[in-house]
């Protein structure tokens, strides 16, 4: 588990959305001003904004004029979500993955201890990004703006 520049981009665009939808809900956001805002470059993140939309996280709207918004309140997306589409599962190592299981070479995966310790590392990951939602990342912006 490596949040990639993908991942990385992704979730920076969805908190960029969801201020800037705070104060003109639905409002369709470009690419190029997302891109400019967050100086992500503009080809990945369309490719990135694409993925977001096809798991049902952004809508958008086409031609002159369109752009992109959330497709959820940003009290219901996220981080996790948003993760997962962009990185695929949460797991430090295959074996403690609850979505891509792959079986560990040792011994004993019952009584392996670094699986032991990288499933508490997965959960404790899982616990953040899961509970974590756009609406709060939003609210925890605006308390360090504010001072």
């Amino acid at each position: 588990m490596r949040l990639s520049k993908r991942g990385e981009y992704g979730l920076r665009a969805m908190i960029a959305l969801a201020d800037m939808q705070k104060q003109k809900p639905k409002s369709l956001v470009q690419t190029r001003e997302l891109s400019a805002r967050e100086n992500i470059p503009s080809k990945f993140l369309e490719q990135i904004l694409l993925s977001l939309k096809n798991a049902g996280l952004l809508h958008s709207k086409m031609g002159v004029g369109g752009g992109y918004y959330l497709a959820k309140a940003p009290r219901e997306i996220t981080l996790g979500q948003i993760f997962r589409t962009l990185d695929g599962p949460i797991a430090p190592i295959r074996c403690v993955s609850q979505m891509a299981y792959e079986s560990c070479e040792c011994p004993d995966e019952k009584t392996c201890g670094l699986r032991m310790s990288m499933f508490d590392v997965r959960n404790a990951i899982v616990n953040v990004l899961d509970k974590t939602t756009l609406a709060d990342v939003a609210k925890r912006v605006e308390k360090a703006r504010a001072g």
